[in-house]
């Protein structure tokens, strides 16, 4: 049976007013490090733009938005679970002379994490991820993927530190029509400084392997970071972050630099 509180907050999705009771006793700080958090215990909708820089062999522009909704499920007092959905809308340069941009969606991404609904200093989450190939116009691969996932991190309210880590991994699995198959790692270690008023700075670099590739093919690891700021749309709190990356390992042909920003809208439970 679904959680009262869940449903009332999925209503703020199109009423915009669950949220405002809650988010009234919550200063920007607590918003903040609740966003930081990726198996918080709330509803919310980040829309994530990663601009990639000098990619494929014509070093053009490639744009990914992804959309990506994060509801709870409550099982019982002591446990939830957390599902994390991310859909990308991929602009593509051409890759070769005489092809033209390519628009479309690509492969889906669903994760569940099994995580305490009372944890400590010290938060856990843990899953398994699944892909489905929802692409269209060549943006994915026909392989359906499955894989565990994991998350920990440490949030102290004490403390302005927020860090952490999430792994993945997706093997391929079943018919894919010709595509290949795929083994494809995923570690994103994240540290957050929150100052007053619901400001930080944050580095969250989203490091990717191809385990089937050889040598200096299989590694994308990007350096940077930027700052985020909660800020009130109405009585809903709104999270927003901008940054950059610069990728000192990556395969041929792979973007050098990313620029990434967020906007995510946010509803307390």
């Amino acid at each position: 049976m679904s959680n009262p509180k869940t449903v009332v907050a999925a209503l703020a999705l199109v009423t915009g007013s669950a949220a405002a009771p809650v988010c009234a006793e919550m200063s920007a700080e607590e918003l903040a490090k609740l966003a930081q958090n990726p198996v918080g215990n709330l509803i919310s909708v980040p829309f994530q733009n990663n601009t990639n820089f000098n990619f494929g062999p014509l070093k053009g522009t490639q744009n990914i938005l992804n959309i990506q909704p994060v509801v709870p499920v409550e099982v019982d007092k002591d446990w939830n679970i957390i599902t994390r959905t991310i859909l990308p809308l991929i602009s593509q340069p051409a890759l070769s002379e005489g092809d033209n941009r390519t628009n479309g969606v690509g492969d889906l991404q669903f994760t569940a994490f099994l995580s305490p609904a009372n944890p400590g200093e010290w938060i856990w989450g843990v899953g398994p991820i699944i892909q489905a190939p929802t692409h269209n116009k060549g943006l994915g691969n026909d392989h359906w993927g499955l894989g565990p996932s994991f998350v920990v991190l440490h949030l102290d309210k004490g403390s302005p530190w927020v860090y952490g880590v999430l792994m993945n991994n997706l093997w391929s699995a079943g018919s894919g029509n010709g595509s290949p198959s795929y083994n494809n790692g995923l570690v994103q270690p994240f540290v957050n400084y929150n100052l007053p008023e619901g400001a930080y700075f944050t580095t969250a670099p989203i490091i990717t392997i191809d385990w089937k590739a050889s040598g200096s093919q299989q590694v994308t690891l990007p350096l940077g970071g930027g700052i985020g700021k909660i800020f009130h749309f109405g009585k809903l709190p709104v999270n927003t972050q901008i940054s950059a990356y610069y990728n000192v390992a990556r395969p041929d042909n792979a973007a050098n630099w990313q620029l990434r920003a967020q906007v995510q809208l946010m509803f307390p439970k």
